[in-house]
This record gives structure tokens, C-alpha cells and sequence, in this order.
């Protein structure tokens, strides 16, 4: 007999258009100009991060699913998970991996995919909970800032955060997010544990070609943010006239993606209470990708009171996932 579906979902109550009006107003007053990653991500910049996902230049997504298929048995099974807990969930598409060992295992339970974008959420939770029915579903729309503390501890935890996102972070935004992580895990004889997924640092033709596609997809999704402030905002910015530009800096170790004005051009953004002059060849910064070692992942980790357990990267040292309890 199939067990019950149980699917629960929450908003805390953000107010996505309110958020993005005060981060667009106080990132385009700053010189230099400046705004938000996380506004790259739409329907139609989702859409095309996974065309992104898929293209050769692109190999952050593939050497994760390659360490995830080679290590996820062997992650899961030192966790014991009663619950996995996913931050920045988006669409779910490598966790498969680690819950279908955790059923497996016979601990786990339930599911809680957090996401700042609730539609995001609703379909990841949707999808996860006819695949795997004897799961519960927890679904939870919230922000990094300010509502970590609001994830249910269901049991025993593994907390993910795949991907790279934590490179987008600033060094003051990466340790607050990675002491709210701490906060969430209780240690012990069998502690929570915390998955993280970072990019490593490489050469810098490989960084520049995966930021910089020969088709042009990651141009039209930097100027995606564009048409997503055309609409959330009123703003009536002409994406066409902007060039993508992307380039490694060596020293910083860091891919850094900007939005080059190609003339003079006022833009007005009512919904921001904004009206903003860009010069000639003037650029907007729009995201920021710091590169790790085994080292520098570490010392983040323990900054925020977690310790590196173990440390798992893919064939050609591309991508790294950090293993860590608390201290």
C-alpha cells in the first residue's frame, strides 16, 4: 500500500517587490553601480541557466553530478540523514542523488527544499513528492538574511548548498549565511552535517570560455536582470544596448560579470522611486564568482565554527564539495 503524500509549503512572508526596490535603489546609487545576481532568475533566466548548464564552455553542473554520483553513497551514509535540507533549492536536479540513497538507508523521512522564489519551491516539492511519495515535503519561501532560523529540524540533518552560490557572496554576506548554517546544526555522537558546493580555482582560459559561451547565452541571461527590472519595476532599460562583459581576475580570485552601457542613456525605475544616468562605456556589476581551494573553503568554515570532515572534488579537480560538522 503507498504511504500518504504530504506535501507542506510556507511563505514567511517576504516581500519579493518591496526587497528588490530597496537592493535596486541602494546597488544603482553605489559607484560603481551594482545589481543583485539573484534577480537573474525568472522563468526566462531559469530557463536560461539551464541552457547554460548545458553547454560545453559550462562545467560546473556536470563536475558536481560527477562527484554527487561518484560520493553521494558514501556522503549519505556517514550522515544518516532523517532529514535533507536543501538552501537555494531552485529545481532540485542533483538532489535525487542523495535522497534516493537516503530512502535506501531507511533514515530519511523528509524533504525541505528553501528557495527566496516560491515558485521555485512549489515545483521543486511537487515534483520531489510524486517521484518519491514516501517522503514529506517541507517547502519553505524564505531569504538567507533573515529566515534560516525558520527551517524545522525534522531529525538528524543534511544541509545542502550546491551549486556555486556561495561564491556570489561577499565575504560579510558568505559569513553570515555560513554562521546561520551553523546555527541550524546540533552536534554530538552523530552530528548534523553540512554539504557545500564551491568552484575551485583554475586556469583562467577554462573560467574565461565558461563565462563567455561562444553562443552567447550567458550575455543574454546578465542581460536577462534587465528585462526582469523592466517588469517587476517599471524601469524601462533597453537591454540592447549594453554589452555582456565577464573576466578572471587572477589575484582576487574571482570571475567578475558586468553590464557595459554602450552609450550615455538615462533609465527611469519607478517602482524604485529611481531615475539613473549611465555614461558611455559606464558598467553595472552584476555578479561576482570567487574561486576556492581545499585551504580557503576550510578556513570559511571554520571562521563560522564548522570544520572540514571531508573534501570530494570531480576527475579534474574543476568543482569541490566540502563535508562539515560543527565544531
Amino acid at each position: 500500500m503507498q504511504a500518504p503524500i504530504t506535501l507542506a509549503l510556507h511563505n514567511i512572508g517576504v516581500d519579493s517587490r518591496r526587497v528588490m526596490a530597496e537592493e535596486v535603489r541602494a546597488g544603482l546609487q553605489r559607484t560603481p553601480k551594482r545589481l543583485p545576481s539573484r534577480y537573474f532568475y525568472d522563468a526566462r533566466g531559469s530557463e536560461l541557466f539551464d541552457a547554460i548548464t548545458e553547454l560545453p564552455e559550462y562545467y560546473v553542473t556536470r563536475a558536481e553530478t560527477e562527484i554527487l554520483q561518484r560520493h553521494g553513497r558514501e556522503i549519505v551514509q556517514r550522515a544518516r540523514p532523517e532529514s535533507i535540507v536543501e538552501l537555494g533549492a531552485g529545481s532540485c536536479t542533483k538532489t535525487p542523488i542523495l535522497l534516493e540513497t537516503g530512502l535506501e538507508l531507511g533514515t530519511l523521512h523528509s524533504f525541505v527544499p528553501f528557495d527566496i522564489s516560491e515558485a521555485a519551491v512549489r515545483e521543486a516539492a511537487e515534483t520531489i513528492v510524486l517521484r518519491y511519495p514516501s517522503l514529506s515535503i517541507y517547502g519553505l519561501v524564505g531569504d538567507f538574511d533573515a529566515h534560516l532560523a525558520a527551517i524545522p529540524r525534522l531529525g538528524r540533518q543534511l544541509i545542502l548548498f550546491l551549486g556555486s552560490t556561495m561564491g556570489n557572496f561577499g565575504e560579510d554576506e558568505r559569513q553570515r549565511f555560513l554562521s546561520g548554517v551553523r546555527r541550524l546544526l546540533q552536534d554530538g555522537a552523530e552530528p548534523d552535517l553540512f554539504l557545500l558546493g564551491v568552484d575551485l580555482v583554475k586556469d583562467e582560459a577554462s573560467l574565461h570560455a565558461a563565462y563567455n559561451d561562444s553562443a552567447g547565452v550567458t550575455a543574454a541571461f546578465n542581460r536577462n536582470v534587465l528585462h526582469v527590472l523592466n517588469r517587476e519595476l517599471g524601469a524601462n532599460f533597453n537591454p540592447d544596448a549594453f554589452d555582456h562583459v565577464a573576466f578572471y581576475d587572477p589575484t582576487a580570485q574571482r570571475v567578475e560579470m558586468h553590464l557595459q552601457s554602450r552609450e550615455r542613456q538615462t533609465v527611469d525605475i519607478p517602482g524604485a522611486d529611481l531615475s539613473v544616468t549611465l555614461a558611455p562605456h559606464e558598467c553595472i556589476h552584476t555578479e561576482t564568482s570567487n574561486k576556492f581551494t581545499r585551504e580557503t573553503a576550510a578556513a570559511c568554515l571554520e571562521e563560522a565554527g564548522m570544520h572540514l570532515v571531508d573534501w570530494f572534488t570531480d576527475e579534474q579537480s574543476r568543482f569541490g564539495l566540502a563535508l562539515a560538522a560543527p565544531k
